[in-house]
């Protein structure tokens, strides 16, 4: 098990137990369609499935560190924490971004610039405008760890079962079976004028996405497939009368937000078909 190594908007680092307390007793092989920063997967022993991200620079990143960890850490270590550098280095990553294949090299480098701006850049956020670029501005950080030797060590271990995707996550309905355990954390519907951090690719994540999604949790339910979803309230309309899945109540404090005198807990829910009977802990309380 290892904690998140980018700060990712929408993270589940701090609602770890609520999930959990959700997971059956036992599954198969494990499947996460929206991986973003990690937190529920890493928080595993071992496992194996699936993981997979739309983002194509956030699937290299994982991959990277799957594949090349020593590689990752030695371009690290190169890096500068300084503003006209970031500025440079956001450039750089923007770039690379634009380009249809990358060599080896590039994508180590990829993977690099991607973790110093998510550790150096204001307040962790990832972030990119309509154009697909990464547009976070450079962060007041005490003394920032960019190159984070053991946990990349540790991670790439983790990840050794799973395959890595750059997929829509409608590829999960082919490859989950009878047994198995899927966790969907799809970007959120915004609560609030200022609560849109979840948003975070130029693409976003609308009601018909949203649709979709409930039709496919419905589509694994028939192949006795576990499913947990993460969502905000307003998403409960689309399950609420579906008599196999169950909705409940849990709060969260943002650590990404656009206010920073506005973080208080907030409201999400958590959508299954495991009933409380089948779980490895206890019952949440309903939402309502």
């Amino acid at each position: 098990m290892a904690d998140p190594i980018l700060k990712w908007a929408g993270g589940k680092r701090q609602l770890l137990s609520d999930i959990k307390r959700m997971f059956p007793n036992s599954w198969d092989n494990y499947h996460e369609p929206f991986l973003g920063g990690g937190a529920v997967v890493l928080s595993l022993q071992s496992p194996a499935g699936t993981v997979n991200d739309l983002n194509s620079a956030l699937s290299n990143f994982y991959q990277v560190v799957k594949r090349f960890p020593d590689e990752l850490i030695a371009e690290n270590k190169d890096h500068l924490y300084d503003r006209d550098y970031y500025n440079e280095v956001r450039e750089e990553y923007n770039s690379l971004s634009t380009m249809e294949s990358l060599t080896h090299s590039e994508r180590i480098r990829k993977a690099s610039l991607l973790l110093y701006l998510n550790r150096t850049g204001y307040n962790g956020l990832y972030r990119e405008n309509s154009d697909g670029e990464f547009n976070v501005p450079f962060g007041d950080h005490s003394n920032p760890n960019f190159v984070q030797s053991q946990r990349i060590k540790h991670i790439h271990h983790i990840l050794q079962e799973l395959d890595i995707l750059n997929e829509d996550f409608e590829y999960v309905q082919e490859t989950a079976t009878e047994g198995d355990l899927v966790y969907f954390d799809p970007p959120y519907k915004p609560v609030s004028e200022t609560a849109d951090f979840t948003q975070y690719q130029a693409e976003g994540f609308d009601q018909e996405d949203q649709q979709r999604l409930c039709e496919i949790a419905q589509y694994l339910d028939t192949q006795n497939v576990s499913v947990i979803i993460s969502n905000s309230p307003p998403v409960a309309e689309l399950y609420e009368d579906l008599s196999s899945f169950m909705i409940e109540s849990v709060s969260a404090r943002r650590s990404i937000n656009s206010d920073s005198d506005n973080r208080d807990p907030i409201k999400e829910i958590l959508i299954t078909n495991i009933p409380p009977s089948h779980r490895a802990q206890t019952e949440l309380s309903q939402f309502s």
